[in-house]
């Protein structure tokens, strides 16, 4: 496997809406693996393949988060079907290095995806692992966590991010 390079804001792709995945090719599976290694080896909670460069559709949580512990999610066309109980957590990004501030997200939400097998996988997720996996889909949509703060926290976001080249 292979460690890839993560793009950090401005790059515009973290602002493009990725493609849905139609074909789960080898190209496809083997992105998903460097995901994994790249999203450990960063030591995040969760990675979009457009923070990668590729804007498709597939996102990588934790295995830590995912409901069975063992084994990083792995979901192509991830949609929240559902969601609920607003609350207040701190997030962080790969691509907003260095960067932390609290969001309001959802609390729980249903979602639903494809594995990479092609079968229908769905999760209820709830705290962290909610969180995560709105933060990856809002990815998908280049939507980045710092679009939902306080026009004075965008100001300080962008003068600190002000003088970062693509």
């Amino acid at each position: 496997m292979a460690i890839l390079e993560i793009v950090t804001v401005p790059d515009p792709v973290l602002r493009k809406i990725a493609a849905p995945i139609d074909n789960i090719t080898g190209d496809i599976v083997k992105l998903s693996e460097n995901m994994v290694d790249t999203m450990v080896a960063a030591h995040g909670a969760g990675l979009a393949a457009n923070q990668v460069g590729v804007p498709v559709r597939l996102v990588i949580i934790e295995a830590s988060l995912s409901p069975k512990g063992k084994k990083h999610l792995i979901i192509l066309n991830p949609v929240i079907v559902e969601s609920a109980q607003e609350e207040v957590g701190e997030e962080g990004c790969l691509s907003v290095p260095g960067f932390y501030e609290f969001v309001k997200r959802a609390g729980k939400v249903h979602a639903k995806g494809i594995d990479l097998k092609g079968k229908t996988i769905e999760f209820e997720c709830e705290g962290q692992f909610a969180r995560a996996m709105q933060h990856e889909i809002d990815h998908l949509n280049g939507v980045l966590f710092v679009d939902y703060l306080s026009p004075v926290k965008k100001n300080i976001f962008k003068k600190k991010f002000a003088g970062q080249k693509k």
